[in-house]
């Protein structure tokens, strides 16, 4: 059973959430929370899954909710979905870099959430349809001088081409296509790649990919 934690200050927002998911065979709400500080609260109290997490919230925002609950060691295991009205919030990429597993816009079709929740938990980043190559961009516009990274020395040769290729953007599907693997072989090489940089998820290897230099600005084609 997926347990979810909702964070959104509109308890309609919430409800229709919960409705959602509580309907589903493998997902439950654990819990819910109105503002960032009851949302780092209860997470710490009910260790859920996922947690779907406004970006805009009183006392304490989504993303500094989001720091303090990927900065916890002890809670390594939960990973959290931003939530916004917009496409192109202002904040999205600073929610990656938060540590945020994914994003999705608030009026997302219910099996796109769904699918989210799912996605998070297999270690998938999960980005609203059409978001993950403009993200990746602005990542590239914003992106300082790279800083070398002496993880990537544990890495093997083909696991840096597929690192490379989850820096720009490409699925496990479009990457077994381009390396003329299988898809769960291409997954494999994802996921060995993560545990050997300590990353939580896709999302954090896109950020190494750049801030290490193995994917640089104009690779976007």
């Amino acid at each position: 059973m997926i347990r979810v934690l909702l964070a959104d200050d509109q308890s309609l927002v919430r409800a229709g959430f919960r409705a959602l998911l509580d309907a589903q065979p493998d997902i439950e709400v654990a819990g819910e929370a109105s503002d960032g500080e009851e949302a780092v609260r209860k997470v710490r109290e009910l260790r859920p899954d996922v947690v779907l997490m406004d970006i805009r919230m009183p006392l304490l925002d989504g993303l500094a909710a989001t720091r303090r609950i990927t900065g916890d060691g002890d809670l390594k295991g939960v990973k959290v979905v931003m939530l916004t009205t917009f496409e192109l919030d202002e904040y999205v990429f600073e929610a990656i870099r938060s540590g945020a597993s994914g994003f999705l816009v608030k009026d997302t079709e219910p099996e796109e959430l769904l699918r989210a929740v799912r996605a998070v938990v297999e270690g998938d980043a999960l980005l609203s349809p059409g978001v993950t190559r403009r993200l990746i961009a602005e990542f590239a516009a914003r992106s300082k001088e790279p800083a070398a990274v002496d993880a990537l020395g544990e890495l093997t040769e083909r696991e840096r081409e597929v690192m490379a290729l989850v820096g720009i953007g490409l699925s496990n599907e479009e990457i077994a296509r381009r390396l003329v693997v299988s898809p769960l072989t291409a997954k494999t090489h994802v996921s060995r790649t993560m545990v050997k940089l300590g990353a939580r998820d896709r999302a954090q290897l896109v950020v190494l990919a750049y801030e290490s230099g193995l994917v640089r600005p104009g690779w976007l084609g």
